[in-house]
């Protein structure tokens, strides 16, 4: 009898503890759950970490997360106002605000990245595509660098660096996130953040950008060859001009030295001739003769010119006749 009731103590105590164990569970911090019974959520969502219970056997404990998630889609191509195609890279952050709700209708986190992918690609892809290109680059507080910068940028550059944006790349987020909130909340899903991490041109259009981009930086340097050879040729003439001019002066000056030398010599031959006119005379012959003789040329003079006057006193015994000189 005492074995049969030790048995049966055991057996109770045995059931209490299974009964405990599956009527208990634990919450860990930063998560919260829902109760399913018989597949279907009963009550409310429990949020506070720490011990619960549940009926045993006929309920099951969902958990889920109460921090932000996050939420990566695919690169799209989408055409802007301007109908240039760009990628356009999103990301957004988002948490589970009823729990019940999100059961419901996602049953889990991979079922709301699902859905989530269908309502924001949606939305980026009509704000983009009503969107130019320009505004989804800059901010609304874009301001025009100053004249200096400007000075070197292309002229059809110039005006689209000083257009003013209304609607820049915040706003579009935030009409992106204000047009998801009309439809995520249903799926018990709070969108907290949207944001474009990355913009850029399709293949196709990317090398005609890079293509304008090179004949920009060719144009500018043409333009700034054209401009050193002006330049150039500015620092040339100046050169030249200059050098003109100095040329001029040495030449006149040249002129003034041999013009105030010829007379400072023609002062000392007159000096010279003035105290021996005879002897002067000689002297002149004397050149004159070094200087007229030539091997081809042929001088014919008669006996009363003067020309060989010191040439006939040196012989006075000859007779005159015509000198020929060869």
């Amino acid at each position: 009898m005492k074995f049969i009731l030790k048995a049966a103590g055991i057996v109770i105590s045995a059931l209490i503890v299974i009964l405990l164990y599956s009527g208990l569970y634990t919450l860990e911090e930063g998560r919260q759950a829902i109760i399913v019974q018989f597949g279907k959520p009963v009550g409310n969502p429990v949020t506070e970490a720490g011990l619960h219970m549940k009926l045993p056997f006929i309920q099951e404990v969902r958990r889920f997360e109460k921090r932000l998630l996050f939420w990566d889609g695919d690169p799209n191509q989408v055409p802007t106002k301007g109908r240039e195609f760009i990628w356009v890279d999103t990301t957004a952050r988002w948490r589970i605000a009823d729990a019940k709700k999100f059961l419901e209708n996602v049953a889990s986190e991979e079922g709301a990245q699902s859905r989530l992918n269908d309502i924001l690609d949606s939305v980026v892809r009509d704000q983009v595509s009503s969107s130019e290109l320009v505004e989804l680059v800059r901010s609304a507080s874009w301001e025009a660098p100053e004249e200096e910068v400007l000075k070197e940028v292309p002229k059809e550059r110039e005006e689209e660096l000083k257009r003013e944006i209304a609607r820049g790349r915040e706003e579009i987020t935030r009409t992106i996130l204000a047009e998801a909130e009309k439809i995520i909340p249903q799926y018990g899903i709070e969108l907290v953040d949207v944001r474009i991490k990355r913009l850029d041109y399709v293949e196709s259009v990317r090398e005609k950008v890079y293509e304008r981009m090179i004949s920009e930086r060719k144009r500018i340097a043409a333009q700034f060859r054209s401009e050193g050879e002006g330049r150039s040729a500015e620092i040339l003439g100046t050169m030249e001009k200059e050098l003109r001019r100095i040329r001029s002066t040495a030449y006149r000056e040249v002129q003034e030295v041999q013009g105030r030398a010829d007379a400072e010599a023609t002062e000392i031959y007159g000096r010279a001739y003035n105290k021996n006119p005879e002897f002067y005379a000689f002297l002149r012959t004397i050149e004159s003769y070094k200087e007229k003789t030539n091997m081809n040329s042929v001088m014919i003079l008669t006996t009363d010119s003067d020309f060989y006057r010191y040439v006939k006193q040196a012989s006075p015994g000859q007779a005159r006749k015509p000198l020929v000189l060869d």
